[in-house]
């Protein structure tokens, strides 16, 4: 399989994407369940990042004309109805992260100050905006740019993060393995953590973006190249964030994970603040430094995305390009929304669990599957075993945040 620098440096910026939420949130909620439900996620979330993504960017990839982004698309699929409401999902599935990787930031380099400098605690809001800034700077550059700088952050978050995962293998508690819950304790922390895992390898922001590069480079053979570059990117996502995930689970008990999900701080900051290691107190923040700024980027780009095409759609020009006025309203709202809630510091596992997950399954499992049975340009994608594994994930995974609000 060849690979061009553009698939490596798109496969690294949907890494990027993702592994943000991957490495700070999922271990806090699937640590809960101890050593062997992990092992069966590692099955799951293959299968299910690797198909929900592919059957997303094919569906962005099917409209009339070229170039069209995935709020165009659905509306010419579905109507302006089912378009505009679809379009309003999409927003505030992607929306959320954005605000919560705000609080990440703000609470990494806070926690860093404080624990590891042994400075006084900096002046919140002042600290989230210097943050937020920063990174909303970098994406006044092109796409092109922007996914060069993701993919240069990517580079060394692999490799620190994978020596920080082999370094932790000092501090496993192997009776972990001994631990083995009910079938129905097991089957509970799976369908529970469904939300947070899909999240946590959840891509599908930039996916829009990513479809239409695609399709700029490769205009005979598109289909092809995305699928190759979403698999490489699928694969990386499994190999380092589900090997940090079990060294994290190895070394903590679910106590410690419960402590610092209510602590609201990334699990490498726990991590920091816990062991007396300099490798780790100084480690720790960086990769979540890092973590944190790809990931930003590729889910600007989806919330931008959907807050254009609703403000479009407000103005009644939903086929003409952005003006220049949609443009500046969209990033103002999200730079400013941004700057506040990290400085409000909300809970930000709730913004998954109760609000990103479930639209998030909506949108990438469910929605692209009913495309493929509808939409006479995507019938020839059909795989009836394939397509049933992707809807009944995404139908759990919805189930699950109805089950625990209930």
């Amino acid at each position: 399989m060849n690979f061009k620098s553009f698939d490596l440096r798109w496969m690294l910026s949907l890494f990027g994407t993702a592994v943000g939420a991957g490495i700070l949130f999922l271990p806090i909620r699937a640590g809960t369940g101890g050593f062997w439900p992990i092992v069966v996620m590692c099955f799951l979330v293959f299968p299910m990042t690797y198909l929900s993504h592919r059957n997303l960017a094919r569906f962005v990839n099917s409209g009339s004309r070229p170039q069209m982004d995935i709020t165009q698309v659905v509306t010419e699929h579905f109507g302006s109805g089912w378009g505009g409401a679809i379009t309003v999902l999409y927003f505030f599935a992607i929306f959320p992260i954005c605000l919560a990787y705000g609080v990440g930031i703000t609470n990494t380099i806070n926690s860093f100050v404080v624990n590891q400098l042994g400075w006084a605690e900096p002046h919140r809001f002042f600290l989230a905006f210097v943050l937020v800034s920063t990174m909303m700077f970098v994406l006044v550059f092109s796409e092109e740019i922007v996914t060069k700088i993701c993919s240069a952050l990517v580079y060394p978050l692999c490799a620190i993060l994978f020596i920080f995962s082999i370094y932790l293998m000092q501090h496993w508690k192997f009776e972990a393995i001994s631990n083995v819950p009910s079938f129905g304790e097991f089957a509970s922390v799976i369908w529970l953590t469904l939300p947070v895992l899909v999240f946590s390898f959840n891509h599908s922001p930039i996916i829009s973006t990513f479809a239409q590069s695609v399709q700029r480079e490769y205009p005979q053979d598109t289909d092809k190249n995305v699928n190759k570059i979403e698999f490489g990117a699928s694969v990386i996502l499994l190999i380092f964030v589900m090997f940090f995930v079990f060294s994290s689970v190895m070394c903590l008990n679910p106590d410690e994970f419960a402590k610092a999900r209510q602590m609201n701080i990334p699990i490498l900051s726990y991590f920091a603040n816990e062991f007396d290691s300099p490798i780790i107190a100084y480690a720790g923040p960086l990769v979540a430094l890092l973590a944190i700024a790809s990931s930003f980027f590729g889910h600007y780009y989806g919330a931008y995305e959907g807050l254009c095409g609703m403000l479009k759609k407000a103005k009644g020009d939903d086929g003409k390009p952005n003006s220049r006025a949609v443009k500046v309203g969209a990033t103002l709202f999200l730079y400013i929304s941004t700057v506040v809630v990290g400085y409000i510091n909300p809970n930000i596992l709730g913004f998954i669990e109760d609000l990103g997950g479930p639209i998030i399954a909506a949108i990438l499992f469910i929605m692209p599957i009913i495309a493929i049975y509808k939409v006479p340009a995507m019938a020839k994608f059909k795989n009836p075993l394939l397509d049933g594994f992707v809807l009944l994930m995404g139908v759990l995974t919805i189930l699950s945040v109805v089950y625990k609000m209930v």
